[in-house]
């Protein structure tokens, strides 16, 4: 089911970043005094009992700011939150006057939000405000104002409560909904496969030429309205969950020469699915977008297809098919470094070229991300690769790796217990990563490792 996104807007210097880092529970955003920390949207899924929702941080919004400077891409990214949001947490200082920048905030938001839900926060309520000060934020036209303090965490929890009780009221489900239950049932019984990436890639091109092949069936899901469009599909008598982010789009910025691009329209997707198709014009350059997609794909550690469309297009008559490919592959290997586990299909909508290979690629993915590796297998290519590569330290501080376990699946997760973590060079891990790839596959899913400090034992002495 979708996840909801709330994000927290304001002018800045409010303490934006500090209630985000409160109610996610760490410090993710950067805090600082100056204004204008904040230079890009920050996101984080919380785990809530009641409900579960993506929590976005933004940059300050701010009047007279001009598009194509670093501060205008600043609002327009701010104006992307407002429109993809399904809450809105918009932030003032409860300790100083309101000042244009509170003003134009709240138009904006009168102009942008339409019919979603937005929720004042006083912040730096550090103690009780007065009779005057509340009445004072009554002239922003948003409600009731709710106090919190960000820094010492005072009404936090109490505004989580009130963010879920108005998601709820927006027809969101809350885990003990039947509802809810009956389609984590159903998710959790069909592979869902999200198809995710830039506008004008061909993602509905794709899945019209999917949805006309081998008779493929189509029916509905019951269940909330989403953005991303859910169609289960059936092949070689299996049924998939087709996620398609259809909410993709160019926003009414693009006369600007900036091309803006919502990852949050993708993140309720991507948690769903088990597998994501990240689809690329196979003609067009990687860009940052392409790479900011895939980097969401992998910090939620989901399976990943990279689909390198409209493969039917020659553009060198001279190279062969598999010189072609092996050229493309070689150049997305260099744009994505950081996922290079992910298989490459070629497709072509046009002609209909290996559409259905992505439902059989899904499933080894699957398989992958289910597979335990004995201990004791585990443990002798670990030794291996420290034999062959040692990690490096110091006299002083020498760095130990006892042995290696598999602590889960989905994705696979192994924890290395050490005898200190800093000893260890973070590179130490990416070749360890090989080592277990080279070994036992995981092709197409990331792998998590960790270390873990061993546990030292006392003796009392007598």
């Amino acid at each position: 089911m979708k996840v909801p996104i709330v994000s927290i807007v304001g002018r800045p210097n409010v303490g934006k970043s500090t209630i985000f880092n409160r109610i996610a529970g760490k410090r993710i955003a950067i805090t600082a005094d100056e204004p204008g920390t904040t230079r890009d949207r920050v996101f984080h899924k919380v785990d809530n009992s009641d409900m579960d929702f993506f929590l976005v941080d933004t940059g300050g919004i701010q009047s007279g700011q001009t598009l194509g400077t670093i501060e205008g891409d600043i609002q327009a990214q701010t104006h992307v939150a407002l429109e993809d949001s399904d809450l809105i947490l918009f932030v003032v200082d409860a300790r100083e006057d309101l000042n244009k920048d509170d003003l134009h905030a709240a138009d904006i938001l009168r102009r942008k939000a339409g019919k979603k839900a937005v929720l004042l926060v006083a912040n730096k309520c550090d103690t009780p405000m007065d009779q005057e000060r509340i009445s004072s934020l009554y002239k922003l036209g948003m409600g009731d104002p709710f106090p919190v303090s960000g820094m010492h965490g005072t009404g936090c929890d109490e505004l989580v409560l009130e963010a879920v009780k108005r998601l709820k009221d927006r027809h969101f489900l809350t885990k003990d909904n039947p509802e809810y239950k009956r389609e984590a049932q159903f998710e959790a019984k069909h592979l869902s496969i999200a198809l995710v990436g830039k506008p004008n890639v061909g993602k509905s091109s794709f899945v019209n030429a999917l949805l006309n092949q081998n008779k493929l069936i189509v029916s509905e899901i019951p269940g909330t309205t989403r953005d991303s469009v859910d169609t289960p599909i059936s092949h070689n008598q299996k049924i998939y969950n087709l996620i398609d982010t259809a909410g993709l789009r160019r926003t009414k910025n693009v006369e600007t020469g900036i091309e803006y691009f919502s990852v949050m329209r993708t993140l309720s997707a991507i948690e769903r699915a088990d597998v994501v198709v990240l689809m690329l014009d196979s003609h067009e350059k990687v860009t940052d977008q392409d790479q900011q997609i895939a980097n969401v794909i992998l910090k939620s550690n989901k399976g990943c297809i990279i689909l390198a469309n409209k493969w039917d297009i020659v553009l060198n008559a001279k190279m062969t098919e598999e010189v072609r490919q092996s050229t493309y592959i070689d150049y997305l290997q260099k744009k994505f470094g950081f996922m290079p586990w992910a298989p490459v299909v070629f497709t072509s909508t046009k002609s209909r070229k290996n559409l259905t290979n992505i439902f059989g690629i899904a499933e080894s993915i699957k398989a992958e991300r289910q597979k335990r590796i004995p201990t004791s297998q585990l443990n002798h290519c670990i030794e291996e690769a420290m034999q062959a590569h040692g990690p490096t330290g110091t006299k002083r501080f020498a760095p130990k790796l006892f042995y290696t376990t598999q602590v889960d699946v989905d994705p696979p997760r192994f924890v290395f217990f050490v005898n200190k973590k800093g000893n260890f060079h973070f590179s130490y891990a990416r070749y360890l990563e090989r080592k277990l790839r080279d070994k036992f596959g995981f092709v197409g899913t990331p792998i998590v490792l960790e270390y873990k400090e061993k546990e030292k034992r006392f003796t009392k002495k007598k």
